[in-house]
């Protein structure tokens, strides 16, 4: 991997589902050294899953306390079932190492890590059209129809959030039409981004 001594970076990705988010990811890591920001969770661990690696495992209580006292960059109620969240204090002890710290996140979640660390730098990515997308999630063959169509619908919600006229959660806009193509175009980008934080 190649080192790059600068100072620590927050980066966030979002993209809606279908849109090769993370194979551009996993290219990027191939080239840059990052680390993955790790979620906190109200669900129950798994026996294969580690408390701290794969998510910070919290009952409810100590998790809405945490809201209280403003110790997420983002947060959300998924289903009316489980929260999840983004700890501040375990990104920023990264950033202060210096590192890169890619958060994978929704456009909801962007727009609240944004508002709390304004210099975050936010790249979405798109794809090639809205109908390319559709039959990208048709093709997956992951889904039942109905399923299929309702994260159609979000995706193109997203999208418009995202690219609307005076959005400032996103500095750049990639559209993934070719994977080695939108994976340069990442690179180059970050590349640029990192030399201005030398």
């Amino acid at each position: 991997m190649t080192e790059t001594k600068h100072q620590g970076l927050l980066l966030i990705i979002s993209g809606p589902s279908g849109v090769g988010k993370t194979t551009l990811i996993e290219r990027l890591h191939q080239k840059f050294d990052f680390a993955f920001s790790v979620s906190a969770t109200t669900r129950a661990r798994t026996e294969k899953e580690t408390d701290g690696v794969d998510y910070f495992f919290l009952d409810e209580i100590t998790f809405t306390q945490w809201i209280s006292e403003d110790r997420f960059l983002e947060y959300a109620h998924v289903f009316e079932k489980y929260w999840y969240g983004t700890p501040r204090d375990a990104v920023q002890q990264k950033l202060n190492e210096g590192r890169i710290v890619v958060l994978d996140i929704e456009v909801q979640g962007a727009e609240q890590v944004r508002r709390h660390m304004p210099e975050a730098f936010g790249v979405f990515v798109l794809p090639p059209s809205e109908e390319a997308l559709h039959q990208r999630l048709i093709d997956r063959k992951r889904d039942a129809p109905d399923v299929i169509e309702r994260r159609f619908a979000q995706a193109r919600a997203e999208i418009a959030t995202a690219t609307a006229e005076g959005q400032t959660t996103y500095d750049v806009h990639i559209v993934n039409d070719d994977l080695d193509r939108a994976s340069q175009e990442l690179d180059g980008i970050l590349s640029e981004r990192l030399k201005r934080t030398d």
